[in-house]
This record gives C-alpha cells, structure tokens and sequence, in this order.
C-alpha cells in the first residue's frame, strides 16, 4: 500500500513537473527529497544517509561539499556576481578558464561558453552550419548522431539524442539529423565476429551512409567517446580509428560530446584522448565546474576558429550567445575545479581506482540476471536480461526495481531502462567503493526473485 505523502512531498507534486518522470506515477509515490550532501554521500529530509553511486547526475565528480569551490563561489559573488560577454566586453574568470581548457585539450583553439549540455550541444551545430555557409557549402549540413546517443533535449540537441523518449509526442528528430549504429559489440556484433571486425562493419556502413546521403550535404558527426545515457556503451577495438578516416575522406568535421566523459572520468582528461577520437571540436558541462554552478563549453580547433571569425567580418556580427554563457560564478568555480583535478591528479586517481571498480562490476556478470557488465574508468553499467540478449517485455520495469532495492539498502544508481548505471564521484575511496558495492548482489538477487515470480524471465 502506498505511503501517504508528506507535507514536503505533497507541496512538490502540486508545484513542480519533474523531468525524466511519469508525473501520474511520481503523485502517487512522492519525491525523494534531498537535504544535504558530504563527500560521496547525500542525505534525505528524514535524515538517512545515501552513498551517491550516480555523482548527482554524471556531475559531481568532486562529491559534494567541496570547501574551495564553495569559497571561490562566495569570493566571485563578492566582486563580480554577473557580467556577460557579448559586444566584446569580458572578466577574468571566462578569460582564465578558456585558457585551462585549452591547455587541457591540445588542438582547441578557442571556447565558447553556454550553461548546459544541451546548449553546447546546439551551439556545436550552429557552428558547423555557420562554418560550412563561411566556406561556400550551404548544402553541407546534415549531421549524423547514434541511435543511443545521448546530447541533450532542445531541439535540435533532442534530435541528436537518440532515444525513443527523447522524440515522443515532441515532434522530433527534425530534418537534417540522422542516425548511424550504436557502436555496440555485445548487442550488435554478428556470430562470430570480433571487435576489430564490429568496428570494421560500422565504420563501412558508416561510409556508405555518407554516400547514400551525398557527402557534400554532410557537415558532421557528433558522438560520446563513451556513450552515457544510452546505458554506458564504450566503443568496441578500433571503433574510432575507423571512423576516423571516413570523416577525413568526406570532409565531415568531428565532434566529441564529453559532457559525461570530460576531466578525468575515463582516466585521461578527455574521453577522445583515451578512446582515440580526433575531433575538431569539444562540448563540455558537467564536471567542468563540479557539478557546483550551470556552465557548459565548446572548443573549437584553430581551422574553424578562422573560418568562423572571419566569417564575422563578413556578415557584420556573429549572431549567437545566451545570456549566462560565461557567467562569472561559473568561470570562476570551473577554474578552480580545474586546479583540484590537476592538483590532486584526478586522472591518476581514476586509473588508480579503475581495476577495482571494474572487477566488482564485472563480478556480477555470471548473475542470472546480468546479460553484460561493462564499464571503462569510473563508468560502469550491468545490463540486465531475462537470458543472453533478449530484452524484458515491457522494457524499463526490472532496472528501476533494482534501483528502488538498492535505495532501501542506502545506495543511489540510475536505471536507464533496464540497464543499471555507475558514476561515481571520482573522490570515492576504496572503503566507499565497498560500501557501493556491498548490497549489490543481494538487490540482485531480490529482483530475480520478483522478476520470476512476475513471470518475465526466460
């Protein structure tokens, strides 16, 4: 029998419409209000503590509470709490930042600042239109996405998304994006075929997409190193260097969404540097601040930085910009993320953490409920099945069980689907790290059960 709500969740239901949600479902069971966080855990309005297995969401990578951002964050709004960038005027803060970033990620030329994902993700596109009408191409802009690729939810990031939900009753994707294979070996290899071989077949497949399509109306092709929402899915061997020479044979520039993979999370700074990605630009949210202020970045390498600004001399302005992009709050506490991830060496910690957190995960992979445990980094993911690979009919009841028995046992993961995902704060220590996995087998166990007894295993 359901709970009756509490006050604090009886005010959210008639106040808020909650994204990622059935809003019929979410008033009958209520919000789960977070109160407070500290490190790697977070704490509930009735006071129980929850290891945070999800950094928030993909963002804190620094856990949560972190002194020095919260001082740097106080400091800037004591001397400059908002200003902009547009009309050529600018702070210290965006300046400084710009410059990290491109220390980080060799070959980027210049930064352009939003306050999401989604928003860099537009702004990518944008770019890449812009770029090829400064070139002489107006036909060349069609972009080619993955089917679970996950880029956000405006309009044009939706339709790069994708996923089915990302597209109902929305009206999307809308004209000039497409969608190539999910670089999936598991799922998608044929019998017998290998990695290399996957990677082979798409990137040919890949090539003659182009084609079909006429490569003088491609602009581009935008992918995760490591894909995120579409249920943590890292490339099969030699994926990216295969794809690589068919951009370069059609002219398509390459853009690396690391919104999920960026500093540190893979083990190298960004997701392309370890995954052998080449791209011509970079989105950036997420970590780049901590999780601790709305910011978002794309950098852009030096041949369509040149396009681009001269371009502006052209046509008498470049007509694009919102309003908090580069707001300093945000420059200012991403400057200082960027001095703890180099200061403590988060990437080397990520690497350091890596074949522990990656053999717990793989520990469940016999589980009669696991299909595939898989995972690079601190990212990780078990997808669960009713045997080998089918799917569960309906798909999307089995995962959220799972996540609903592990927040009884004080641990937060995602359920994307049927597919329980990982990402924890890249501070975790190798006694929190047990503390995440602890109850995992039994919740898994709790779910077969139920799975069974509902009828939906093989």
């Amino acid at each position: 029998m359901t709970k009756p709500l509490t006050n604090m969740q009886t005010r959210d239901v008639e106040a808020l419409l909650h994204p990622y949600t059935n809003a019929v479902m979410h008033r009958e069971v209520g919000a789960h209000v977070i109160e407070r966080g500290e490190g790697v855990y977070v704490y509930d309005d009735q006071g129980r503590r929850f290891i945070e297995g999800m950094a928030g969401l993909w963002c804190c990578g620094l856990g949560f509470g972190d002194r020095e951002l919260i001082e740097t964050a106080q400091a800037q709004l004591e001397k400059l709490p908002y200003y902009h960038l547009f009309g050529g005027r600018s702070h210290e803060p965006a300046i400084e930042l710009a410059e990290k970033i491109k220390d980080l990620a060799p070959g980027m030329a210049r930064v352009f600042y939003q306050s999401s994902g989604s928003e860099a993700n537009e702004t990518q596109i944008k770019l890449a239109w812009y770029y090829n009408n400064a070139m002489g191409r107006p036909e060349k802009k069609k972009i080619i996405s993955r089917v679970k690729g996950y880029h956000g939810v405006s309009i044009v990031s939706a339709s790069l998304t994708g996923l089915p939900y990302n597209h109902k009753s929305f009206d999307l994707p809308v004209d000039r994006i497409h969608h190539t294979a999910t670089p999936h070996h598991w799922r998608g290899a044929e019998p017998g075929e290998s990695e290399a071989d996957f990677s082979a077949r798409l990137a040919r497949e890949f090539d003659e997409m182009i084609e079909a399509e006429g490569p003088d109306t491609v602009a581009a092709f935008i992918a995760e190193p490591v894909m995120g929402a579409g249920g943590v899915i890292a490339p099969p061997e030699g994926y990216f260097e295969a794809i690589t020479p068919v951009l370069a044979k059609h002219d398509v520039l390459c853009i690396a969404d690391e919104v999920i993979c960026g500093f540190g999370r893979t083990g190298e700074w960004f997701g392309h540097q370890r995954l052998g990605m080449k791209p011509n630009a970079i989105s950036m949210a997420k970590q780049l601040t901590g999780g601790y202020v709305p910011l978002s970045a794309v950098a852009i390498d030096a041949q369509m930085a040149e396009v681009i600004e001269r371009h502006t001399g052209e046509v008498g302005i470049f007509g694009h910009g919102f309003t908090y992009g580069g707001h300093p709050l945000g420059c200012a506490v991403g400057s200082a993320a960027i001095d703890i991830y180099r200061r403590r060496d988060i990437p080397a910690r990520v690497r350091a953490l890596e074949p522990e957190f990656q053999r717990r995960l793989r520990s469940y992979a016999d589980h009669p409920l696991v299909g595939e445990a898989r995972g690079i980094g601190l990212l990780g993911a078990l997808e669960l099945t009713p045997g080998g690979t089918a799917m569960f009919d309906p798909v999307g009841k089995v995962g959220p069980y799972l996540a609903m028995r592990l927040l009884e046992h004080g641990v937060i993961l995602r359920a994307i689907g049927d597919t329980l995902a990982f990402c924890p704060p890249m501070t975790i220590s190798e006694d929190e790290l047990d503390q995440l996995f602890a109850p995992i087998e039994r919740c898994l166990d709790e779910t077969l059960h139920w799975a069974t007894r509902e009828g939906m295993m093989a």
